[in-house]
C-alpha cells in the first residue's frame, strides 16, 4: 500500500529537478513582486486608513482587469504549450498573435470601462466607519486610478510575450524582468510617496506613477530580449510579417479559450463581489482585508507558481502524445504542491500576526487583520489542491469544465454565501470570512473526482 502510494505521488530526483528548475524562477519573480507589493502597501499605509482603502479598492478593480488579460493570454497558452511540445513553431506563432490581439482588445475595453464608471465602481467598496472618510478615500482612489490606466497597455503586451516565453521552458527572463521592475517600483515608491531628494512628495499618486514606470520597464526588457534571441523564440519568426491567423486555428483557440477568458473575468469579479460583501461591515474591514491579502500573497507564492507549472509540463507531455507520462507527472506535482503549501501555511499561521503591527493603523484594524491572516492560513492547503486541479483540467483543454469549477462555483456558492452572511446574520466578520473561505472543501471534492476521471487527459493539437 505505502509502496504504491509512494510510486504514485513521489517522484525521483530527476523529476523534482525538472519541476523545481522550471518553478524556481517563477517563484522568485512572484516572491519579489509580492514583497515589493507588501512594501508598497506599508508605505501607502503610512498615509492613513483612507489611502490604504483607496489603493486597495482600485487594486481590487485592477485585479479583475489583470485576470481578464491573463485569461486572454491563457486561452492561447492551452494550445501554445502543446504546439511547443509537438515542435510546431508556426502553430506556436499563431497562438502568440492571438494572445497579442486579445490582450490589447481587453485592455482597450478595460480603459473605457474605468473611464466611464470608475467613480461608481470605487464607491461600491467604501462604507462609513468610525474615524474614516469615504469621500476622501474616493478622491484618492480616482487620482490613483487615472494614473494606473497609463500602464495597462505595457502590462497586456508583456503578458502575451512572457506567457509564450514560459511555454518554451524559459522562465528566467520573465523573472529577471520582473526583478528589475519591482526594484524600480520599490525605489520610486519611496521617492515619490514621501518626497526624497529632488523628487516631489506625491503620496498616493506617487505610488501609481512608480507602478506605471515599472510596468514599462518590465515589458521593454521582455520584448527586447525575445527579439534579440530568435533562436530561443522561434515562434517570433514571421510574427509581424502578417496579421492573420488561420481560421481553423483561430476557431479552435476561440472555442476552447472563450470559456477560459470568460472564467477569469467572472472569477475575479466574483472575488470582488465577495470582498464588497465584506466591505459593508465598514472601511475598517476593507483595510484589514487589504493587509491580510497582502501578507497572504507573500505566503501563497509557492503553491500559485507550482500550480501554474502543471499547465506547462503536463501541456508539453500531452502535446507530445505522452498521456501516461502526463498523468504520472500531474499526480506527483499536485502532491508536492500541497505538501509545500502546508509548510508555508504553518509558518503563516505562526508568524503572520506580526505583519499588521508594521502598519500605521488602529489597534482594532491590526487585531482584525491578524485574525483574517490566521483564517487564510488554515484554508491555504485546500486552496492549493483546488489551484492544482484547475490547472490540470486546463492543460487538457477542458475549459468549459474549468469554467464550471471556478467562476460558476464562485458566483453560485461563495458570493451568495458571503452576501447572505454579511447582510442578514449577526455573525462576526471573521466567522463570515471563515465560512466563505471554507467552501474550498467543496471545490476540493469536485476537483478530486474531475482529475481522477482523466477527462483532461487528451492531445488537442
Amino acid at each position: 500500500m505505502l509502496a504504491r502510494l509512494k510510486k504514485k505521488y513521489i517522484g525521483d530526483k530527476a523529476f523534482y529537478r525538472r519541476y523545481i528548475f522550471l518553478a524556481t524562477p517563477m517563484i522568485i519573480q512572484n516572491a519579489i513582486t509580492n514583497f515589493v507589493s507588501f512594501l508598497d502597501n506599508i508605505m501607502v499605509g503610512q498615509l492613513g486608513q483612507e489611502a490604504i482603502s483607496a489603493v486597495a479598492t482600485v487594486n481590487q478593480l485592477n485585479f479583475v482587469f489583470s485576470l481578464a488579460v491573463f485569461g486572454a493570454a491563457s486561452a492561447g497558452s492551452i494550445y501554445g504549450a502543446q504546439y511547443f511540445g509537438k515542435g510546431d513553431h508556426k502553430g506556436h506563432m499563431y497562438t502568440f498573435r492571438f494572445k497579442l490581439y486579445t490582450t490589447l482588445l481587453v485592455t482597450i475595453l478595460g480603459i473605457l470601462m474605468f473611464k466611464a464608471w470608475g467613480s461608481q465602481l470605487i464607491s461600491l467598496f467604501l462604507t462609513e466607519s468610525e474615524g474614516a472618510s469615504p469621500e476622501l478615500a474616493l478622491s484618492l482612489g480616482l487620482k490613483y486610478l487615472s494614473i494606473i490606466l497609463v500602464g495597462l497597455i505595457p502590462f497586456a503586451v508583456n503578458q502575451a510575450y512572457a506567457t509564450n516565453i514560459k511555454e518554451t521552458g524559459q522562465t528566467v527572463v520573465p523573472m529577471v524582468a520582473g526583478m528589475v521592475a519591482v526594484a524600480t517600483n520599490a525605489i520610486l515608491d519611496y521617492c515619490l510617496i514621501f518626497g526624497f531628494g529632488p523628487f516631489p512628495q506625491l503620496g498616493v499618486e506617487g505610488a501609481a506613477i512608480a507602478t506605471v514606470i515599472a510596468r514599462y520597464i518590465e515589458a521593454a526588457i521582455v520584448i527586447i530580449w525575445a527579439h534579440t534571441h530568435a533562436d530561443k523564440n522561434k515562434y517570433l519568426a514571421g510574427a509581424y510579417l502578417g496579421f492573420g491567423i488561420p481560421r481553423k486555428i483561430f476557431n479552435q483557440i476561440l472555442i476552447k479559450g472563450a470559456p477560459l477568458m470568460l472564467n477569469e473575468v467572472l472569477w475575479a469579479a466574483g472575488v470582488s463581489a465577495v470582498t464588497q460583501s465584506y466591505s459593508i461591515r465598514g472601511m475598517n474591514v476593507l483595510t484589514a482585508l487589504s493587509i491580510s491579502n497582502t501578507v497572504g500573497n507573500l505566503f501563497n507564492i509557492v503553491f500559485i507558481q507550482l500550480g501554474a507549472c502543471i499547465s506547462i509540463i503536463v501541456g508539453q507531455y500531452l502535446g507530445a502524445g505522452e498521456l501516461e507520462e502526463a498523468k504520472d507527472a500531474d499526480n506527483k506535482m499536485i502532491a508536492f504542491s500541497v505538501f509545500c503549501c502546508t509548510i508555508m501555511a504553518v509558518i503563516m499561521f505562526a508568524f503572520g500576526g506580526l505583519f499588521p503591527h508594521i502598519y500605521n493603523v488602529t489597534p482594532e484594524i491590526r487585531a482584525l487583520a491578524t485574525k483574517f491572516i490566521a483564517v487564510a492560513a488554515l484554508w491555504m492547503p485546500f486552496c492549493s489542491f483546488s489551484h492544482c486541479s484547475y490547472f490540470t483540467l486546463r492543460s487538457g483543454g477542458k475549459t468549459l469544465v474549468t469554467f464550471l469549477f471556478d467562476s460558476v462555483f464562485t458566483w453560485v456558492v461563495m458570493a451568495p454565501l458571503a452576501f447572505v452572511l454579511a447582510h442578514f446574520t449577526g455573525l462576526g466578520i471573521v466567522w463570515v470570512y471563515f465560512f466563505v473561505q471554507g467552501t474550498e472543501i467543496i471545490k476540493n471534492i469536485m476537483g478530486y473526482f474531475m482529475v481522477k476521471s482523466d477527462v483532461w487527459l487528451q492531445q488537442i493539437v
